[in-house]
């Protein structure tokens, strides 16, 4: 791999962490950007970035914020295939995604993380003591609403910090 692939890879794993944790916490409902640098890893790098982006940063997000539990490799798992759908998806049309295939993947990765972190949810509030009736299902439709704004919001800016950054990468080639 590439010292600045690399090094791209490593500030966007930190952004994801630091955009985890400064999350908008509302009970089981979450609104954080923290997919935003693994989806913009994925598209500029393919699925291995992407799902090292989304598995480095949100392990150090979950360490710094909750520590080691026995649910943690579940809550990691969500990003980790964020990261490889958009990767995949980009990777298998040579990175160049229009409009609607990148809002496809951007939301798709989406409800696959809102799912997936759903289900975890409910195991650790089975595991832990705090599930009610309507913990989940009371929440569900909100929580799909939001995972669907925030990533047609994520697929229309995209375009514009994939171009930033790889302009950068070829400005910072062509410098040395």
């Amino acid at each position: 791999m590439k010292t600045k692939q690399l090094t791209l890879d490593a500030m966007l794993a930190a952004m994801c962490a630091v955009l985890g944790y400064v999350a908008l916490d509302m009970g089981n409902i979450k609104i954080t950007f923290e997919s935003l640098p693994i989806l913009l890893g994925a598209m500029l790098f393919g699925p291995v970035d992407g799902m090292l982006i989304g598995g480095i940063g949100t392990l150090i997000y979950q360490l710094l914020r909750y520590g080691i539990a026995m649910l943690t490799p579940l809550w990691i798992l969500p990003y980790v295939l964020c990261g490889l759908i958009v990767g995949y998806w980009a990777k298998k049309r040579d990175f160049s995604l229009s409009g609607r295939e990148r809002i496809s993947a951007v939301v798709l990765a989406e409800l696959v993380v809102t799912v997936l972190n759903t289900g975890v949810l409910y195991l650790d509030s089975k595991l832990m003591g705090y599930w009610f009736p309507g913990f989940i299902s009371g929440m569900l439709t909100l929580r799909l609403v939001v995972c669907v704004v925030k990533a047609v919001v994520f697929a229309l800016v995209l375009p514009s910090l994939a171009q930033a950054a790889t302009l950068a990468l070829r400005g910072r080639r062509q410098a040395h």
